[in-house]
Protein backbone atom coordinates (compact mmCIF):
# COMPACT_ATOMS: atom_id res chain seq x y z
CA UNK A 1 0.00 0.00 0.00
CA UNK A 2 1.14 3.36 -1.00
CA UNK A 3 0.43 6.46 0.83
CA UNK A 4 0.22 10.07 -0.76
CA UNK A 5 3.41 10.75 -1.77
CA UNK A 6 2.31 10.21 -5.79
CA UNK A 7 3.87 6.80 -6.35
CA UNK A 8 1.46 4.00 -8.03
CA UNK A 9 -1.17 2.56 -6.01
CA UNK A 10 -1.01 -1.49 -5.53
CA UNK A 11 -3.97 -1.78 -3.20
CA UNK A 12 -6.57 0.24 -2.26
CA UNK A 13 -8.85 0.47 1.25
CA UNK A 14 -12.81 -0.13 0.77
CA UNK A 15 -13.84 2.53 3.37
CA UNK A 16 -17.26 0.88 3.65
CA UNK A 17 -18.93 1.34 6.60
CA UNK A 18 -15.13 1.63 9.27
CA UNK A 19 -16.43 4.52 10.25
CA UNK A 20 -19.84 3.17 12.25
CA UNK A 21 -18.13 0.79 14.79
CA UNK A 22 -20.65 0.25 16.74
CA UNK A 23 -22.68 -1.18 13.95
CA UNK A 24 -20.20 -3.70 12.10
CA UNK A 25 -21.06 -6.44 14.16
CA UNK A 26 -24.75 -6.27 13.92
CA UNK A 27 -24.14 -5.62 10.10
CA UNK A 28 -22.32 -8.28 9.69
CA UNK A 29 -24.73 -10.83 11.07
CA UNK A 30 -27.99 -9.17 9.53
CA UNK A 31 -25.77 -9.48 5.72
CA UNK A 32 -24.99 -12.57 6.46
CA UNK A 33 -28.46 -14.02 7.63
CA UNK A 34 -29.53 -12.05 3.85
CA UNK A 35 -26.98 -13.37 2.26
CA UNK A 36 -27.84 -17.12 3.19
CA UNK A 37 -31.58 -16.75 2.78
CA UNK A 38 -30.71 -15.71 -0.69
CA UNK A 39 -28.60 -18.33 -1.83
CA UNK A 40 -31.12 -21.11 0.15
CA UNK A 41 -34.32 -19.40 -1.87
CA UNK A 42 -32.37 -18.57 -5.54
CA UNK A 43 -31.47 -22.77 -5.26
CA UNK A 44 -34.54 -23.54 -4.31
CA UNK A 45 -36.28 -21.56 -7.20
CA UNK A 46 -33.52 -23.20 -9.51
CA UNK A 47 -34.15 -26.63 -8.52
CA UNK A 48 -38.30 -26.47 -8.34
CA UNK A 49 -38.28 -24.95 -12.24
CA UNK A 50 -35.87 -27.93 -13.45
CA UNK A 51 -37.42 -30.66 -11.43
CA UNK A 52 -40.81 -29.84 -12.10
CA UNK A 53 -42.31 -30.48 -15.59
CA UNK A 54 -45.16 -28.34 -15.04
CA UNK A 55 -42.56 -25.42 -14.81
CA UNK A 56 -40.35 -26.08 -17.85
CA UNK A 57 -42.10 -22.82 -19.83
CA UNK A 58 -40.56 -19.83 -20.83
CA UNK A 59 -41.40 -17.50 -18.12
CA UNK A 60 -39.59 -20.27 -15.69
CA UNK A 61 -36.89 -20.87 -18.02
CA UNK A 62 -35.73 -17.32 -17.52
CA UNK A 63 -36.72 -17.17 -14.21
CA UNK A 64 -34.27 -20.15 -12.73
CA UNK A 65 -31.40 -17.98 -14.83
CA UNK A 66 -32.33 -14.88 -13.06
CA UNK A 67 -31.87 -16.82 -9.50
CA UNK A 68 -28.98 -17.93 -10.74
CA UNK A 69 -27.46 -14.70 -11.82
CA UNK A 70 -28.77 -13.25 -8.47
CA UNK A 71 -26.76 -15.81 -6.83
CA UNK A 72 -23.52 -15.02 -8.99
CA UNK A 73 -24.58 -10.84 -8.30
CA UNK A 74 -24.63 -11.18 -4.28
CA UNK A 75 -21.73 -13.42 -4.54
CA UNK A 76 -19.51 -11.05 -6.21
CA UNK A 77 -20.25 -8.61 -3.52
CA UNK A 78 -20.94 -10.02 0.16
CA UNK A 79 -18.41 -12.69 1.15
CA UNK A 80 -15.47 -9.65 0.69
CA UNK A 81 -18.06 -7.51 2.65
CA UNK A 82 -18.71 -9.97 5.20
CA UNK A 83 -14.63 -10.48 5.95
CA UNK A 84 -14.40 -6.57 5.57
CA UNK A 85 -16.81 -6.23 8.05
CA UNK A 86 -14.63 -8.20 10.64
CA UNK A 87 -11.29 -6.36 9.38
CA UNK A 88 -9.49 -3.18 11.21
CA UNK A 89 -8.19 -2.51 8.04
CA UNK A 90 -10.23 -4.14 4.77
CA UNK A 91 -7.74 -3.36 1.44
CA UNK A 92 -8.09 -5.28 -1.86
CA UNK A 93 -5.54 -5.59 -4.56
CA UNK A 94 -6.21 -3.90 -7.95
CA UNK A 95 -6.51 -7.05 -9.81
CA UNK A 96 -8.84 -8.30 -6.95
CA UNK A 97 -10.70 -4.61 -7.43
CA UNK A 98 -10.75 -5.37 -11.04
CA UNK A 99 -12.33 -8.93 -11.07
CA UNK A 100 -14.88 -7.50 -8.64
CA UNK A 101 -15.98 -4.49 -10.79
CA UNK A 102 -15.88 -6.86 -13.94
CA UNK A 103 -18.15 -9.80 -12.52
CA UNK A 104 -20.18 -6.77 -10.51
CA UNK A 105 -21.14 -5.23 -13.87
CA UNK A 106 -21.23 -8.63 -15.89
CA UNK A 107 -24.35 -10.18 -13.14
CA UNK A 108 -25.97 -6.73 -13.04
CA UNK A 109 -26.42 -6.09 -16.54
CA UNK A 110 -27.55 -9.46 -17.31
CA UNK A 111 -30.22 -9.62 -14.22
CA UNK A 112 -31.48 -5.70 -15.79
CA UNK A 113 -31.63 -7.51 -19.28
CA UNK A 114 -33.50 -11.05 -17.98
CA UNK A 115 -35.99 -8.41 -16.14
CA UNK A 116 -36.46 -6.92 -19.37
CA UNK A 117 -36.85 -10.37 -21.19
CA UNK A 118 -39.34 -11.76 -18.60
CA UNK A 119 -41.22 -8.46 -18.87
CA UNK A 120 -41.19 -9.27 -23.01
CA UNK A 121 -42.47 -12.84 -21.64
CA UNK A 122 -45.43 -11.38 -20.32
CA UNK A 123 -46.26 -9.44 -22.91
CA UNK A 124 -46.42 -12.05 -25.38
CA UNK A 125 -48.47 -14.39 -23.20
CA UNK A 126 -50.98 -11.91 -22.36
CA UNK A 127 -51.39 -9.12 -24.87
CA UNK A 128 -50.40 -12.05 -28.23
CA UNK A 129 -51.74 -15.38 -26.69
CA UNK A 130 -52.34 -16.83 -30.30
CA UNK A 131 -48.55 -15.93 -30.75
CA UNK A 132 -46.81 -16.95 -27.72
CA UNK A 133 -45.35 -20.28 -28.40
CA UNK A 134 -43.90 -18.85 -31.67
CA UNK A 135 -42.47 -15.72 -30.39
CA UNK A 136 -41.26 -17.94 -27.18
CA UNK A 137 -39.62 -20.65 -28.96
CA UNK A 138 -36.74 -22.74 -27.26
CA UNK A 139 -34.77 -20.86 -29.89
CA UNK A 140 -35.87 -17.62 -29.45
CA UNK A 141 -35.65 -17.85 -25.40
CA UNK A 142 -32.06 -19.03 -25.59
CA UNK A 143 -31.26 -16.24 -28.08
CA UNK A 144 -32.45 -14.18 -25.74
CA UNK A 145 -30.72 -15.47 -22.93
CA UNK A 146 -27.54 -15.51 -24.99
CA UNK A 147 -27.79 -12.14 -25.40
CA UNK A 148 -28.66 -11.21 -21.95
CA UNK A 149 -25.27 -13.07 -20.61
CA UNK A 150 -23.69 -10.94 -23.59
CA UNK A 151 -24.36 -7.68 -22.85
CA UNK A 152 -23.43 -8.65 -19.79
CA UNK A 153 -19.59 -9.72 -20.48
CA UNK A 154 -19.11 -6.59 -23.59
CA UNK A 155 -19.97 -4.20 -20.87
CA UNK A 156 -18.28 -5.75 -17.78
CA UNK A 157 -14.53 -6.33 -20.10
CA UNK A 158 -15.13 -2.63 -21.50
CA UNK A 159 -15.34 -0.99 -18.41
CA UNK A 160 -13.29 -2.54 -16.31
CA UNK A 161 -10.61 -2.28 -18.98
CA UNK A 162 -10.67 0.78 -19.49
CA UNK A 163 -11.17 2.00 -16.11
CA UNK A 164 -8.17 0.12 -14.83
CA UNK A 165 -5.67 0.83 -17.58
CA UNK A 166 -6.06 4.47 -16.27
CA UNK A 167 -2.70 5.41 -13.34
CA UNK A 168 -3.15 5.01 -9.96
CA UNK A 169 -1.09 7.40 -7.81
CA UNK A 170 -1.48 8.67 -4.33
CA UNK A 171 -5.03 8.67 -3.10
CA UNK A 172 -6.22 4.54 -2.43
CA UNK A 173 -9.38 5.17 -0.38
CA UNK A 174 -12.59 4.05 -1.60
CA UNK A 175 -15.54 5.22 -0.02
CA UNK A 176 -17.74 2.33 -0.71
CA UNK A 177 -17.43 -1.12 0.30
CA UNK A 178 -17.58 -2.66 -3.05
CA UNK A 179 -15.07 -1.34 -5.88
CA UNK A 180 -18.02 -0.04 -8.00
CA UNK A 181 -17.19 2.34 -11.42
CA UNK A 182 -17.45 5.58 -10.26
CA UNK A 183 -15.77 5.21 -6.48
CA UNK A 184 -12.99 3.83 -8.52
CA UNK A 185 -13.07 6.41 -11.02
CA UNK A 186 -12.52 9.19 -8.64
CA UNK A 187 -9.05 7.60 -7.73
CA UNK A 188 -7.49 7.83 -11.08
CA UNK A 189 -5.36 10.67 -11.63
CA UNK A 190 -5.68 11.01 -15.47
CA UNK A 191 -8.73 12.46 -16.88
CA UNK A 192 -11.74 10.10 -16.43
CA UNK A 193 -14.00 11.43 -19.07
CA UNK A 194 -14.49 8.88 -21.44
CA UNK A 195 -14.91 6.40 -18.30
CA UNK A 196 -17.82 8.58 -16.81
CA UNK A 197 -18.97 9.09 -20.48
CA UNK A 198 -19.46 5.00 -20.33
CA UNK A 199 -20.62 5.41 -16.85
CA UNK A 200 -23.74 7.47 -18.00
CA UNK A 201 -23.88 5.02 -21.40
CA UNK A 202 -24.27 1.99 -20.05
CA UNK A 203 -26.92 3.20 -17.42
CA UNK A 204 -28.91 4.72 -19.87
CA UNK A 205 -28.45 1.65 -21.86
CA UNK A 206 -28.74 -1.09 -19.45
CA UNK A 207 -31.38 0.59 -16.69
CA UNK A 208 -33.22 3.61 -18.33
CA UNK A 209 -34.10 2.19 -21.15
CA UNK A 210 -34.86 -1.44 -19.91
CA UNK A 211 -36.46 -0.03 -17.38
CA UNK A 212 -38.91 2.07 -20.03
CA UNK A 213 -39.36 -0.92 -21.80
CA UNK A 214 -40.81 -3.13 -18.73
CA UNK A 215 -42.86 -0.37 -17.89
CA UNK A 216 -44.41 0.10 -21.71
CA UNK A 217 -45.28 -3.58 -21.96
CA UNK A 218 -47.12 -3.76 -18.69
CA UNK A 219 -49.10 -0.66 -19.99
CA UNK A 220 -50.13 -2.99 -22.82
CA UNK A 221 -50.71 -5.60 -20.50
CA UNK A 222 -53.11 -3.56 -18.05
CA UNK A 223 -55.03 -2.36 -21.15
CA UNK A 224 -55.27 -6.26 -22.30
CA UNK A 225 -56.19 -7.24 -18.24
CA UNK A 226 -59.19 -4.08 -18.25
CA UNK A 227 -60.38 -5.36 -21.48
CA UNK A 228 -60.91 -8.95 -20.24
CA UNK A 229 -64.64 -8.53 -18.81
CA UNK A 230 -64.81 -10.73 -15.74
CA UNK A 231 -63.06 -9.62 -12.09
CA UNK A 232 -61.97 -13.28 -11.84
CA UNK A 233 -60.30 -12.84 -15.31
CA UNK A 234 -58.71 -9.44 -13.80
CA UNK A 235 -57.25 -11.41 -11.15
CA UNK A 236 -55.96 -14.31 -12.89
CA UNK A 237 -54.08 -12.64 -15.92
CA UNK A 238 -52.45 -10.11 -13.27
CA UNK A 239 -51.52 -12.58 -10.94
CA UNK A 240 -48.96 -14.05 -13.80
CA UNK A 241 -46.79 -11.08 -14.04
CA UNK A 242 -47.42 -9.45 -10.51
CA UNK A 243 -44.40 -11.22 -9.24
CA UNK A 244 -42.35 -9.99 -11.68
CA UNK A 245 -42.95 -6.16 -11.34
CA UNK A 246 -42.86 -5.92 -7.88
CA UNK A 247 -39.45 -7.32 -8.29
CA UNK A 248 -39.12 -4.85 -11.13
CA UNK A 249 -39.93 -2.24 -9.33
CA UNK A 250 -37.58 -2.99 -6.18
CA UNK A 251 -34.44 -3.58 -8.19
CA UNK A 252 -34.80 -0.53 -10.76
CA UNK A 253 -36.26 1.63 -8.34
CA UNK A 254 -32.80 1.51 -6.09
CA UNK A 255 -30.54 0.99 -8.89
CA UNK A 256 -31.74 3.89 -10.37
CA UNK A 257 -31.50 5.76 -7.51
CA UNK A 258 -28.03 4.97 -7.47
CA UNK A 259 -26.93 5.47 -10.80
CA UNK A 260 -29.15 8.46 -12.17
CA UNK A 261 -28.84 10.94 -9.08
CA UNK A 262 -27.22 13.76 -9.33
CA UNK A 263 -23.55 13.51 -8.21
CA UNK A 264 -23.54 16.68 -6.09
CA UNK A 265 -26.50 15.49 -4.27
CA UNK A 266 -24.81 12.18 -3.08
CA UNK A 267 -22.42 11.44 -0.25
CA UNK A 268 -20.96 8.59 -0.26
CA UNK A 269 -22.48 6.94 3.43
CA UNK A 270 -25.87 6.95 1.18
CA UNK A 271 -24.67 5.61 -2.23
CA UNK A 272 -23.50 2.55 0.43
CA UNK A 273 -26.85 2.09 1.76
CA UNK A 274 -28.50 2.39 -1.14
CA UNK A 275 -25.73 -0.24 -2.34
CA UNK A 276 -27.01 -2.28 0.62
CA UNK A 277 -30.43 -2.45 -0.58
CA UNK A 278 -29.64 -3.26 -4.58
CA UNK A 279 -26.88 -5.96 -3.69
CA UNK A 280 -28.42 -7.46 -0.33
CA UNK A 281 -31.82 -6.66 0.19
CA UNK A 282 -33.49 -7.10 -3.28
CA UNK A 283 -31.57 -10.68 -3.74
CA UNK A 284 -33.33 -11.47 -0.28
CA UNK A 285 -36.91 -10.43 -1.62
CA UNK A 286 -36.80 -12.52 -5.07
CA UNK A 287 -37.50 -15.79 -3.85
CA UNK A 288 -40.13 -14.88 -1.30
CA UNK A 289 -42.05 -13.13 -4.20
CA UNK A 290 -41.50 -15.97 -6.77
CA UNK A 291 -42.46 -18.40 -4.35
CA UNK A 292 -45.30 -17.04 -1.36
CA UNK A 293 -46.83 -14.81 -4.48
CA UNK A 294 -47.14 -17.56 -7.41
CA UNK A 295 -49.03 -21.09 -6.91
CA UNK A 296 -47.46 -22.87 -9.79
CA UNK A 297 -44.34 -22.53 -7.64
CA UNK A 298 -45.63 -23.13 -4.77
CA UNK A 299 -47.74 -26.34 -5.82
CA UNK A 300 -44.11 -27.63 -7.64
CA UNK A 301 -43.31 -27.15 -4.26
CA UNK A 302 -45.27 -29.02 -2.64
CA UNK A 303 -45.22 -31.69 -5.30
CA UNK A 304 -41.60 -32.38 -4.91
CA UNK A 305 -42.22 -32.51 -0.90
CA UNK A 306 -44.57 -35.19 -1.45
CA UNK A 307 -42.54 -37.01 -4.02
CA UNK A 308 -39.26 -36.57 -2.04
CA UNK A 309 -40.20 -36.11 1.73
CA UNK A 310 -43.76 -37.87 2.48
CA UNK A 311 -43.70 -40.62 0.32
CA UNK A 312 -43.52 -43.81 2.13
Amino acid sequence: MVGDNGTAVTEFILLGFSGFHSLQGPLFWGVLCMYLITLLGNSLIIVLTLADPALHSPMYFFLWHFSLVEILYTTTVVPRMLVDLLSTHPTIPLASCFIQLYFFALFGIAECCLLTVMAYDRYAAICQPLYHNTLMNKRACASMLGASYLMGVITGTTHSICIFTLPFHGASTIHHFLCDILPVLRLATASTFWGEVGDLTMTVAFILIPFLLIMASYVCILATILGVATSQGHRKLFSTCSSHLFVVILFFGTVTVAYLRPEAGSSPDTDQVIAVFYTVVTPMFNPFVYTLRNKEVTGAMRRLMNRYLWSP
